[in-house]
């Protein structure tokens, strides 16, 4: 999997891009990050990449010249893959959108600055833009990192277990159930019974109602759309009248 990002401030990507999983998915050639200088493609002297909006008002906008010329400079000759604009007018990140785009070999990300992107950007280059919640961030760049390290966590052989993304809370449309480790017992909370009896059907078993109740309790919005068998479509209909 291959991204690469369109940033005024390569150097914020450090860290978040050099340590833990994303650097040992790199140095295993599981994934490829490369960060391109917008400013790079600024032809005047001061290398400009915003300026003051016509019809006046606060702020600046990034100038439409460099931004197309970094993105058509990267894209090359490739015309298949997605080129998305980091910017709170787009679709909103979800762990559906990751499994999307998770489905190509390579995405080019444009991180946005300042008052955003001179319309004729959308209009000329880009194909896709995500938001990756309802707020406002100072810029695109904590936005491409997030669906960098959300992305790469479905490359097969990034994450050490083989199916550990599969469940995650919202990739089977649920809230994932409690974890326990060692010890058995801190401060009189127990590790419950099932998860030390080794039998892995009442496990499983456990582990699904889990994450069913705890959808229920933090995010009941989640339910409508997740598929449920008519035995778990019970039970939460046991836990609204307060019978489990």
């Amino acid at each position: 999997m291959r991204f690469d990002i369109l940033t005024l401030f390569p150097a914020m990507f450090e860290g978040p891009m050099t340590e833990s999983i994303l650097k040992r998915a790199q140095e295993k050639g599981l994934i490829e990050v490369n960060l391109h200088n917008i400013r790079d493609h600024a032809t005047d002297k001061h290398k400009t990449t915003d300026d003051t909006p016509y019809g006046g008002g606060g702020g600046m906008v990034m100038k439409v010249e460099p931004l197309v010329s970094a993105v058509e400079a990267v894209r090359g000759e490739d015309s298949a893959t997605p080129i998305i604009l980091m910017t709170p007018q787009g679709r909103v990140l979800t762990q559906k959108v990751v499994q999307e785009l998770a489905q190509h070999p390579r995405l080019i990300l444009v991180c946005g600055r300042y008052e955003g992107f001179d319309e004729r950007v959308r209009q000329t280059v880009a194909t896709d833009e995500i938001s990756v919640g309802d707020y406002v961030l100072t810029g695109g760049e904590l936005a491409a990192m997030l669906i960098v390290d959300a992305v790469s966590r479905l490359v097969p052989g990034v994450l050490g277990a083989q199916w550990g993304a599969d469940e995650d809370s919202h990739a089977t449309g649920l809230l994932e159930y409690p974890h326990y480790t060692k010890p058995p017992e801190f401060r009189g909370l127990r590790v419950p019974d099932v998860l030390v009896s080794g039998h892995h059907a009442e496990v499983e078993k456990w582990r699904r109602r889990e994450s069913l109740k705890r959808t229920w309790q933090r995010r009941p919005d989640m339910l409508l759309t997740a598929e449920l068998t008519d035995a778990e479509r019970w039970y939460l209909a046991e836990l609204a009248k307060g019978n489990s």
